[in-house]
């Protein structure tokens, strides 16, 4: 029963788009595994008002992998986050369920500019943030981490 309940618990989304689907892997993106998930791990740069921050991101492809997102994790380095990729663009929608973590969460346009940031997202809550338009991928970082680096609409990303 508790190994049913927990392939149960595997499967609800949480810190997740409400309707993931399956992305293609960024092009020549270099690759290691991150240690909890077992996703790929990549660098991924933002650059805003004229400055680049590089960030090694988990990389949530498949349906599952955007079902699960962050969501059970304690604890994230600053220079951390997942990157849910999409293809085609369209407006996404997540949700914190079963999310610990407070997290920033930067919507990014299909010209890899930022097109909103949804800042502080709340534990465990289950109102939709969406993105203000249409969306190729979202990028989850700590609370907080877009605003210490000034990251805002407009911001480029390139992964």
């Amino acid at each position: 029963m508790r190994a049913l309940l927990w392939s149960l618990l595997l499967v609800l989304p949480a810190c997740s788009p409400q309707a993931a689907e399956r992305s293609p892997a960024p092009a020549g993106a270099e690759a290691s595994v991150h240690p909890v998930s077992g996703l790929p791990v990549i660098p991924l740069t933002v650059t805003t008002q004229g400055r680049t921050h590089t960030f090694r991101v988990e990389l949530a492809r498949s349906d599952a992998e955007q079902a699960q997102g962050l969501m059970f994790r304690t604890a994230m380095g600053p220079d951390e986050g997942m990157l849910f990729p999409y293809d085609p663009p369209r407006v996404l929608s997540f949700w914190m369920k079963n999310t610990v973590l407070s997290l920033d969460l930067i919507f990014i346009g299909p010209d890899r500019r930022v097109i909103n940031v949804a800042a502080n997202a709340v534990p465990y809550s289950e109102a939709p943030i969406l993105s203000d338009a249409p969306a190729i991928a979202t990028l989850e970082l700590n609370a907080g981490r877009a605003k210490e680096l000034g990251i805002v609409a407009g911001s480029r990303v390139d992964w």
